[in-house]
């Protein structure tokens, strides 16, 4: 009798980080995966360059173990983000379920994470395009708490918005835990991280 096979770890090459581009969106709630970005490029001593073919910020280089890693962060605006994933899908011959995609999401409350290996676009525009121009939900996607507004204040201004000073500390830890959850994800897999991340907190 075979021994039923053993199923591919899912292990991230592509890691993209969605926000917006111009200055006056840095550290605002709907870029905290850019902030995941540039925190893994720090810690893996990547230098980020301006690519036009990819529509982007993109560095590449070797992991752990000599495994291939590349960072994205598109400067197409988060509703166009999917067609710098398709860009650089497309040239380097990915899946999309080699591609990790990390992003803001309202549902979570600030300093929460949760890794999923697939899913719908939640309402969020950056995923909806990306999801649009992978042809596919089967990508795996890390999503970071930013909280919802309170009922007096828009949401759009809510997510331009800039964290609060109280959360500033909470939103530092919680990019250490996603960068520690990606790291585990491209050496164990995306399940490994997963089990070990979904539950931490960096208000615990």
């Amino acid at each position: 009798m075979n021994e039923p096979a053993t199923p591919a770890l899912v292990i991230p090459q592509l890691i993209v980080g969605l926000g917006n581009p111009e200055p006056k969106y840095e550290q605002t709630r709907h870029n905290i995966g850019f902030m995941a970005a540039d925190l893994l490029a720090q810690r893996w001593q990547l230098t980020w360059q301006q690519h036009r073919r990819f529509k982007g910020w993109f560095t590449e280089g070797l992991g752990s173990g000599g495994k291939k890693l590349m960072l994205l962060k598109p400067t197409t605006y988060m509703n166009r983000s999917g067609e710098a994933m398709r860009a650089v899908m497309d040239w380097y011959k990915l899946t999309p379920a080699s591609i990790l995609v990390v992003y803001d999401d309202m549902d979570l409350p600030v300093g929460r994470l949760r890794l999923r290996l697939s899913g719908s676009a939640g309402g969020h525009n950056g995923m909806k395009s990306a999801i649009a121009h992978l042809n596919s939900q089967d990508f795996p996607r890390l999503r970071l708490g930013i909280d919802r507004s309170d009922p007096n204040r828009d949401t759009i201004a809510h997510v331009l918005g800039k964290f609060a000073p109280t959360e500033t500390k909470i939103v530092t830890e919680v990019l250490e835990l996603a960068a520690d959850a990606i790291e585990l994800s491209r050496r164990q897999g995306i399940e490994k991280a997963m089990s070990l991340y979904n539950g931490r907190s960096a208000l615990d």
